[in-house]
C-alpha cells in the first residue's frame, strides 16, 4: 500500500523548538535552523516548490511572489497577527489562502506598551543608564531626575482593537484618563467599562492628550496615520508610545519635532524602515529623550509556542480542506 505523500511545508524563520517538531511530525517541513532571513528569490523559490509557506513579518510576499506562472502555493499560514508583510489581495485573486495568528499576542503587546507609557515619563531607562554606564551618581537629591506623574493624565489611543483596549484596561488601572480614535466607535458596554471618550476626529483628539499610544494595524489607510501635520498638533510636553508599526508613524518628523523641543519624547518598539533604525533616533535615546526597543513587543515564549499552535491548525483545516479558522480576506484589511 502506497503512503500518502506530506505536504511541503516551507518556514522562513526559526520557530520554537516544540514546534518545529510538530510540523516534522504532520507535514514535509523544511526548517530555517539558522535564522537567517530568506532573500526576495528565495522566497520566490519556496513559491515555487511549496505547498504552505509559513512567513513571518520579515518577509515580504509581494504580487510578483504569488503571482509566478509557476507558482505553486495554496496557503500562506503567516506566523504573526499583521499581514502587512503579505499581498493578500494578489494572493487571494490568485486563489491562495492566507492566514494569520490573532488574540494571541494581544497581552503581551499590552504588557510592553504599559510598561514604555510608564517608562518614558518617569525617565526609567535614562535613570537606570546613571547606574550601568559608569555616570556619576552623588545619590538622592529633590530636584534630580524629575518625571512626570502617571495618574490623572490623558490617555489618547489611536486604535482601539484587541490591544489598544487591553490597553486601556491597563492604564485605567494606573489611574489615566482613557481617550481613543478608531474608524468607529467601540460598544457602549466596552466603553463604559473602560471609562473611554471616543474621538472620531483624531486632529482633536491629538491636539488634547498628555500620552498617545498607537495600536492601529499598518494597512495602506493608515500609512503615516500620524502625519508631519498630525505630529504638529502635539502638544510640547506630551509623549508617543509606538507599539504597533513603524510606518504608521512619519518618523522623519517626529525626530524633528522632538530634537526641537516640539513633542516631550517617544518609546518606540517598531520603525518605519525596520530592522534599520534611524541614527538620529539613537543618538535622541543617548540623550534620554526617547526609549528604544528592539521590537519586542510580543516576545514571550508562551505568545510564540501559541502562535505556532495556530499556525498549525490552520494548515491542518486547510489541508483537510475545511476553511481555516484565522483566514484573512481582502475586505477585512
Amino acid at each position: 500500500m502506497s503512503v500518502k505523500k506530506k505536504p511541503l511545508v516551507v518556514v522562513t524563520r526559526k520557530l520554537p523548538d516544540s514546534i518545529e517538531t510538530r510540523m516534522r511530525e504532520l507535514f514535509d517541513a523544511r526548517i530555517n535552523l539558522d535564522d537567517t532571513p530568506m532573500s526576495p528569490d528565495q522566497l520566490a523559490e519556496a513559491a515555487r516548490t511549496a505547498d504552505v509557506l509559513v512567513p513571518t513579518v520579515t518577509d515580504h510576499i509581494t504580487a510578483d511572489i504569488v503571482n509566478q506562472p509557476d507558482c505553486k502555493l495554496r496557503l500562506i499560514a503567516n506566523f504573526g497577527n499583521g499581514v502587512d508583510n503579505i499581498d493578500v489581495e494578489a494572493a487571494h485573486a490568485r486563489g491562495i489562502t492566507v492566514t494569520n495568528t490573532p488574540k494571541v499576542l494581544t497581552e503581551d503587546t499590552a504588557d510592553m506598551t504599559m510598561a514604555l507609557i510608564l517608562a518614558v515619563p518617569r525617565r526609567m531607562i535614562e535613570g537606570a543608564s546613571i547606574l550601568t554606564e559608569g555616570k556619576s551618581w552623588a545619590g538622592w537629591s529633590p530636584t534630580w531626575m524629575l518625571g512626570h506623574r502617571i495618574g490623572g493624565k490623558r490617555l489618547g489611543i489611536v486604535g482601539m482593537g484587541r490591544i489598544g483596549q487591553a490597553v486601556a484596561r491597563r492604564a485605567r488601572a494606573f489611574g489615566l484618563q482613557i481617550h481613543y480614535h478608531n474608524r468607529r466607535p467601540v460598544a457602549p458596554k466596552i466603553a463604559e467599562e473602560l471609562g473611554a471618550t471616543y474621538w472620531e476626529s483624531l486632529d482633536q483628539m491629538l491636539a488634547r492628550m498628555d500620552i498617545i499610544s498607537v495600536n492601529c494595524p499598518h494597512t495602506p489607510a493608515t500609512y503615516h496615520l500620524l502625519s508631519a501635520r498630525r505630529l504638529k498638533l502635539i502638544r510640547k510636553d506630551a509623549y508617543i508610545v509606538n507599539t504597533a508599526r513603524g510606518e504608521v508613524t512619519d518618523e522623519d518628523t517626529l525626530i524633528k519635532l522632538i530634537e526641537g523641543g516640539e513633542i516631550g519624547g517617544a518609546a518606540l518598539d517598531v520603525y518605519e524602515h525596520e530592522p534599520a533604525v534611524n541614527p538620529k533616533l539613537v543618538r535622541l535615546a543617548k540623550a534620554g529623550k526617547v526609549i528604544l526597543m528592539p521590537h519586542m513587543g510580543s516576545a514571550t515564549i508562551e505568545g510564540r509556542v501559541e502562535m505556532g499552535e495556530k499556525v498549525i491548525i490552520n494548515i491542518r483545516t486547510f489541508l483537510d480542506a475545511h476553511k481555516p479558522p484565522d483566514r484573512v480576506l481582502p475586505s477585512m484589511l
